[in-house]
């Protein structure tokens, strides 16, 4: 009786879980299951294994916050500190990135550095290396561009619906940013399909690929966020007043979009441009 009496102050204890457990272990068993199938030391299915655990840890657990949501558990105070966990994660990403431009712009401020006898050899004292052919910037770079423009727009169009209890707007604003999101994607593999380069062999497609290629990966992310908040949706689970996981869905999906406008501003654009004043 005392574990169901309702609590005398605004904070949620959370009642005994095994996902950590769960979590841990299969996170353990992924890592270790990649780190033996890179060396061909074990079949990848240790790795499936550990994967599986994980993405099914993931589905559970966020399935039991939505039922303690739906509970009422999840009052003003304890929603403050959702908002502060989620930015906090997001600033945690944005430094995940600057990793990735410090990267590219170290090799294209520093190319031709006296001290680095191999970095000369390899990129040919010129950047980008001898033998990379770079985008077009206003091509495909461009159209994903105004892609993920208009899927911010679409976003802020479903949040403004749901603030409205428009539900009919909420549903479709979701479905058009989805859609926009898995365009991208697709105009992304279509984009690296006729890359010009390699992710081995030269310092630019080392950079170029892990900065693009984690933020294609983060779009994934980003798009089944909005396909699970699409679900919730259609399920009644989202009022005007309680719609933390919608929230958390747009600034995501809003940080998404900023980390691709610096990457096309930078390496794409200014990246050509610099190019061609270099020669």
């Amino acid at each position: 009786m005392a574990a169901h009496a309702k609590p005398n102050h605004d904070y949620h204890l959370v009642n005994p879980s095994p996902w950590p457990f769960v979590g841990s272990v299969s996170a353990f068993v992924m890592a270790v299951g990649a780190v033996l199938w890179f060396h061909e030391m074990a079949p990848v299915w240790i790795l499936l294994i550990g994967l599986v655990g994980v993405l099914y840890t993931m589905f559970a657990w966020w399935s039991d916050v939505v039922r303690e949501a739906q509970g009422g558990d999840h009052t003003p105070v304890v929603q403050m500190h959702h908002r502060y966990g989620m930015i906090l994660f997001i600033a945690s990403e944005v430094m995940f990135f600057v990793a990735w431009f410090w990267a590219y712009f170290d090799g294209f401020f520093n190319y031709d550095a006296v001290e680095q006898y191999a970095r000369l050899a390899a990129t040919g004292a010129h950047w980008p290396p001898t033998g990379v052919e770079l985008f077009n910037p206003f091509h495909l770079p461009l159209f994903n561009t105004l892609i993920l423009l208009t899927s911010g727009t679409t976003v802020t169009w479903a949040h403004h619906a749901l603030l409205h209890n428009d539900k009919k707007g909420l549903v479709w604003g979701l479905v058009i940013t989805v859609l926009l999101g898995m365009l991208f994607t697709g105009v992304q593999a279509l984009e690296y399909s006729e890359a010009g380069f390699q992710y081995t062999g030269n310092l630019y497609g080392a950079s170029f690929f892990m900065a693009t290629g984690f933020h294609g990966f983060h779009v994934l992310i980003g798009t089944i966020f909005l396909i699970v908040t699409l679900i919730r949706a259609q399920a009644n689970q989202l009022t005007p007043k309680h719609h933390l996981g919608f929230e958390f869905a747009a600034w995501y999906w809003h940080f998404v979009d900023v980390v691709w406008l610096f990457l096309f501003a930078t390496i794409y654009v200014w990246g050509s441009w610099g190019v061609q004043l270099s020669h």
